[in-house]
This record gives C-alpha cells, sequence and structure tokens, in this order.
C-alpha cells in the first residue's frame, strides 16, 4: 500500500512539475516582453504606441534626437584611460604656479590680506608699511600659468598717492620671481 501510494505522489509530482514548469515559462516570457517593450516608450502616455498625440511635429523629433545624442555624449562612461588624459576644458581651468603664489604671499607679507581666489589665482591685498619704509601700498597679485616664468606674475602696485613707478613694481615682481626660485631650489633638494 505504501508503494502504491508512493507510485501515486511520484506520477503527481511529475504532472504537477510539468505544469509547474509551463507556468513559470510563461510567465517568464511575459516579463520579458514587458520588460523589452518598457525602455521603448510602448506603455509610457509620453510617446509610443498609446501616446496621446497623433502625429509627432517633425521639428520636435530632430530636437529630441538631437538633445539625446548630447546627452549621450555628456554622460559618457569614463575608463582607467582617463586618467592619463587631460580632458578639463582650458577655458574653465586655470592653473596656479605654487611657488610663485607662495613667494607672493612671502614677499608681501607686510601687506594685510583682503581676499584670496587660489582658483583663478588673484591675491588682493591692502594697504600697508613696508618694513624700513615711510610710504604705505596696497598691491593685486595675479598669477596667471602654471610655468615658473615671469609671464606667469602680473603685480599692481599702489601707493596712497596713486600708482607706483613701473621701476617699483618691476622691482616687487623680480623680488617675487627670485623667491618663488628659492622655494622651489629648496623644495626639490628634499
Amino acid at each position: 500500500m505504501r508503494r502504491a501510494r508512493k507510485d501515486r505522489d511520484d506520477k503527481g509530482q511529475g504532472i504537477m512539475g510539468v505544469k509547474g514548469f509551463l507556468r513559470m515559462t510563461v510567465a517568464g516570457t511575459l516579463c520579458l516582453g514587458l520588460a523589452a517593450c518598457g525602455g521603448s516608450g510602448l506603455f509610457r502616455g509620453d510617446s509610443g504606441l498609446f501616446s496621446r498625440d497623433t502625429a509627432p511635429d517633425p521639428s520636435q523629433q530632430t530636437d529630441t534626437v538631437q538633445s539625446q545624442v548630447q546627452e549621450q555624449q555628456d554622460e559618457r562612461e569614463s575608463t582607467i584611460w582617463d586618467l592619463f588624459v587631460n580632458v578639463d576644458d582650458p577655458n574653465v581651468t586655470i592653473e596656479v604656479n605654487r611657488y610663485i603664489w607662495n613667494a607672493s604671499l612671502d614677499v608681501l607679507s607686510f601687506l594685510p590680506v583682503e581676499s584670496v581666489d587660489p582658483f583663478s589665482g588673484v591675491i588682493v591685498m591692502g594697504f600697508g608699511t613696508p618694513p624700513g619704509g615711510g610710504q604705505a601700498y596696497r598691491a593685486t597679485v595675479y598669477v596667471q600659468d602654471p610655468a615658473l616664468d615671469a609671464r606667469s606674475l602680473r603685480v599692481a602696485l599702489a601707493s596712497r598717492g596713486g600708482p607706483v613707478s613701473a621701476d617699483t613694481q618691476r622691482a616687487v615682481e623680480d623680488a617675487i620671481l627670485t623667491r618663488a626660485r628659492q622655494l622651489r631650489i629648496t623644495d626639490t633638494n628634499l
């Protein structure tokens, strides 16, 4: 009797197994079909098969295609090789020479710093009197290039009476560049 019951259970499980397999196959096929249609906009309300619009405007279609192409270009996946490529826009990225930057702060340390913007390379300093001098000066320093070169530095120097002579301004620029070179030499000797 146990053997007969076991045979029936085996046959029942076999039939249920086939039915269950068929059900799973049909359900999986339906799910895959719906998933495949979901990305194409067939069931969305804004476009596709069940759209409310009867005929799309051709100009809107070209705008949509152009915007999709632009989005794909903007959302380009980055790879490990992007680390070795300079992809920064030179019109947006400004690099500042750190030696000139630090030398400017060091040489003009007698002037109070009013504002500093290391991303654009501008240091604005208020009025101050140099050691051993009697006249007050103020300065604006612009470091515009990553090279340790004279063309990377612009200094606008003024006294309370107005702009200073070109010789004084050039002497301050030379002092900053000399100090920057000293900083670089001490940095490379480490």
